[in-house]
């Protein structure tokens, strides 16, 4: 097997057919799906087996068995390899997944972000399409007292990490990323015989299959039992189809009878494919609705759109904009296209997926990562059906293989939850929208009631005629990694924009007057309580007014950090930097601490682990906290809460919010969640708790999305008939970004905060790359570091500038340790940047690097 440099434009080429050998035997070079690979593959194919470019497959490679993708025929073979050693192609995991666009969408992905091809393909497939076995690590029956005592220090880790484990098996990998030196460490515990070493074939997922019966009697019947005649009449009832066990429940029959009805010729029994996807709750249907003149303005605009052009909708809260989505969608699925609408979290797919099933019925699926890895299967392949359909998903939805894809749509476009952080690609969800709208000629609509400032210059500077840099190229490379294009996507600054308002609500119903509470009167004036006067009044009144309340909290859990009051100690996490959170479970039950990064949990002590006081108290609070507060001082009133704590089951998210619409609470408690376009028309009251905790981040998009979360919380109020209200608690009530919020001001806050961008040289004036390291062993991690710095400082132009090593905001996590350098580039200039593949050969094995291209997480 040799590698080859891979070409964009070949395998595009390639993707067009087959290639007729002439010889007996057929060569096939693939791309592997196997860490630190990026170079082509070539495979020999068993004589029954077909195979198509764009193909997955399976493959032998080493002592694993690996995923790949099929890229082209070849005549012969490397000649400087020898035919008899080639490893044949094992089998065909799926069939025909990349057409030609979408193939150079993948490649784009890879070059912008600099990542392996095979990163993005991995990361735009579903679940279990790329299998990979993977070597494990099992605990040979019980470990004796002392039998550890001459090993060394990463046996011992390594024994200790298995023991704790229920299963007491770990993947080498995961070891490797936990214990320094767990190759020998594993190695001295096989010779030892306290550990055996086993390879896990791949986990592929395949369509699931079920037992139907199908009638075929001419119901002419002669030789049956009242009961075999029966069973036939409820199956013709059903239309003569029905899946087995449907119908033995229907019939309370066992598989025997149905059996011999078969062996009559009355029924046929066979396996067919029963598709898994989410299963929504049935909607009564739903009639457009009376537009109001800026909403039919919108939907006009977008229906009129041609090609690739982009769409910024800008309206406020409760102006409608998914009645604006609904009615742009319907004449894009007449016309036989699909419509892609991204939302950012899971917690907001049920609300809209009901609405759009409301008034689009059958024609509407799901796809998000907290459907089964059966369920994202079945549902990517029957996007490639072709059918008219609307698919809603998050951030990884933008690479579903719709094959007519009219229309683009994400919701809540400023949110961060569409930039991934990790695994890479470390994609923007945005980025690659513009890209695909390009590469499949249809417009893209961006909504949201506080645009991010990179879409609002990008838009509103371009109308005007002054040019902007968001989604231009990055500068370009020298040398790039053989496994991406070797050139940088193409600029779409020449896609037509357009900015359309929704400047009120409908009805016309007034944005919720926001009140500011300073607490520092609040103390002064001897409230000690987390809650002011007013939002305490405001409580009180609720419950007597059949009306419903919010309360927003930053953050989960009780409270943020447990300190003892005699010395100061604080408990921290032991794998990382930070210090664990009071969880506090229901009455009675074990008192938890728990790391928000790593999941570390312990029980609280008794006493302080450093000095032995009982004097530990909580500091800080949390939707717990909260919950426990609103449980002593208004008993009366009922309350979800609504965190990633409890919605960590799936159909979580709509199970709560479906209680409090039917009024079964009177508060919904909550943390971010709450701010992602929930419509909830009974609610008239939203309480910030502490305003505070989101302004003072060391970031330099703290002020951004302190604003945006603020204003979108503020905005779940009063979408009824009923007025709304907020109240907003907060120790710095002349913060900008206070004072914006309270005027509902967008403009203005957009217009200051781009100023301090333009000084500084941050997006969306300028750019930036984010280079994360981390490893088990501190002087590793700070040396790589150190060394990549200073290979940086050879490349020093104007045109950027380096700033770092650092190490992290939190150092270390998970028991990794973790630095990071930060290249910003100018808005006017195109350095030339360094290659990136001699930048990964600085990296050790035991130091891990993550690229990031326009990071929105400096911490």
């Amino acid at each position: 097997m040799v590698g080859v440099n891979l070409t964009g434009r070949s395998v595009v080429a390639e993707l067009q057919g087959y290639y007729q050998s002439q010889t007996n035997q057929r060569w096939l070079e693939v791309l592997v799906d196997c860490p630190g690979t990026q170079e082509i593959y070539t495979y020999k194919l068993p004589a029954q087996l077909t195979v198509q470019p764009g193909d997955i497959l399976s493959v032998p490679f080493g002592a694993n068995q690996v995923g790949a993708i099929a890229l082209r025929f070849v005549e012969q073979p490397p000649v400087d390899l020898s035919p008899d050693k080639i490893r044949a192609v094992e089998d065909v995991v799926s069939r025909g997944f990349f057409p030609p666009a979408y193939w150079e969408l993948l490649n784009r992905v890879a070059a912008y972000y600099y990542t392996p091809l095979i990163a993005a393909i991995r990361v735009a497939l579903p679940p279990g399409l790329l299998g990979r076995s993977q070597r494990r690590i099992k605990l040979i029956g019980e470990i004796k007292p002392g039998v550890d005592a001459f090993c060394t220090p990463a046996a011992k880790e390594i024994l200790a990490l298995l023991q704790a484990q229920p299963n007491k098996d770990y993947s080498f990998v995961y070891l490797q990323r936990q214990v320094r030196n767990a190759y020998r460490g594993v190695r001295e515990l096989l010779r030892l015989s306290l550990v055996e070493s086993y390879l896990e074939p791949p986990r592929l997922t395949r369509p699931k299959l079920q037992k139907a019966v199908t009638l075929v009697s001419t119901g002419l019947e002669r030789d049956l039992t009242s009961r075999q005649q029966e069973i036939l009449d409820v199956l013709r009832r059903q239309g003569g189809d029905i899946w087995l066990s449907e119908l033995l429940r229907l019939c309370n029959a066992s598989p025997s009878t149905l059996k011999t009805l078969e062996q009559k010729g009355y029924v046929v029994i066979e396996e067919r494919e029963m598709l898994r996807q989410e299963q929504g709750v049935l909607q009564a249907a739903d009639a457009p609705k009376t537009l109001t003149a800026a909403q039919l303005q919108a939907v006009e605009a977008i229906t009129q759109l041609e090609g690739c052009d982009r769409v910024l909708l800008h309206g406020v809260t409760g102006s409608g904009k998914t009645e604006v989505y609904l009615q742009a969608i319907a004449p894009i699925l007449s016309q036989g296209k699909s419509a892609l609408v991204l939302v950012p979290e899971i917690g907001l797919t049920p609300q809209l997926t009901d609405r759009f099933r409301a008034r689009f019925g059958s024609k509407v699926c799901v796809y998000h990562s907290a459907l089964s890895d059966g369920e994202r299967y079945d549902t990517w392949r029957q996007m490639l059906l072709g059918e008219p359909q609307v698919v809603i998903g998050t951030r990884s939805a933008i690479f579903a293989p719709l094959p007519r894809l009219g229309l683009i749509i994400l919701d809540e476009e400023h949110d961060s939850s569409f930039k991934q952080d990790s695994p890479i690609p470390t994609y923007h969800a945005r980025t690659v929208a513009q890209w695909r709208a390009e590469l499949e000629n249809c417009p893209l609509v961006l909504g949201s009631a506080t645009p991010s400032l990179e879409s609002w210059i990008s838009v509103r500077k371009r109308e005007s005629g002054v040019g902007s840099r968001e989604s231009e190229e990055l500068p370009t490379t020298v040398n790039h990694q053989p496994s991406t294009i070797n050139r940088q996507p193409s600029t779409i600054n020449h896609q037509p924009t357009h900015y359309l308002s929704l400047p009120e609500r409908i009805q016309s119903r007034p944005l919720p007057p926001v009140e500011v509470v300073d607490m520092r009167q609040e103390i002064q004036e001897g409230n000690r309580s987390i809650f002011s006067r007013s939002l305490s009044e405001a409580l009180q009144q609720l419950q007597a007014r059949g009306q419903q309340g919010i309360l927003f909290i930053h953050r989960r859990g009780h409270s943020t950090f447990v300190s003892c009051r005699s010395c100061g100690y604080v408990l921290e996490c032991p794998a990382c930097d930070v210090s664990l959170s009071y969880h506090h479970v229901e009455e009675g039950a074990p008192q938890l601490l728990r790391c928000h990064y790593c999941n570390y949990s312990q029980s609280h002590p008794r006493n302080c682990p450093e000095c032995g006081s009982p004097y530990l108290k909580f500091f800080g609070s949390g939707t717990q906290r909260v919950a426990q507060e609103i449980t002593r001082l208004f008993p009366q009133l009922r309350f979800i809460r609504f965190d990633s704590d409890t919605t960590r089951t799936k159909g979580a998210h709509r199970t709560l919010l479906t209680q409090f619409a039917n009024r079964e609470a009177d508060l919904l408690i909550g943390t971010q969640m709450l701010t992602k376009g929930l419509d909830l028309p009974q609610v008239t009251l939203i309480g910030v708790v502490a305003a505070d905790g989101l302004l003072h981040l060391p970031d330099y998009r703290a002020a951004e999305r302190a604003f945006q979360t603020l204003t979108q919380v503020a905005g779940r109020a009063g979408r009824g008939d009923d007025p709304g209200r907020v109240i907003l608690q907060t120790y710095t009530p002349d913060h900008p970004v206070i004072q914006a919020v309270q005027q509902h001001e967008y403009e203005r806050f957009v217009e200051a905060e781009l100023q301090q961008r333009v000084a500084l040289n941050y997006p969306p004036h300028g750019r930036l790359i984010l280079l994360r390291l981390s490893s088990v062993e501190a002087s590793a991690v700070e040396n790589t570091a150190q060394a990549i710095a200073s290979y940086f400082n050879n490349y020093i132009t104007p045109g950027w500038e380096i700033l770092g090593p650092a190490p992290a905001n939190i150092l270390r996590v998970a028991n990794r340790y973790r630095w990071q350098i930060l290249l910003k580039i100018a808005p006017d200039l195109q350095p030339v940047l360094p290659d990136w593949q001699q930048v990964r050969s600085l990296c050790p094995h035991n130091v891990s690097l993550t690229i990031d291209v326009d990071p929105l997480n400096l911490m």
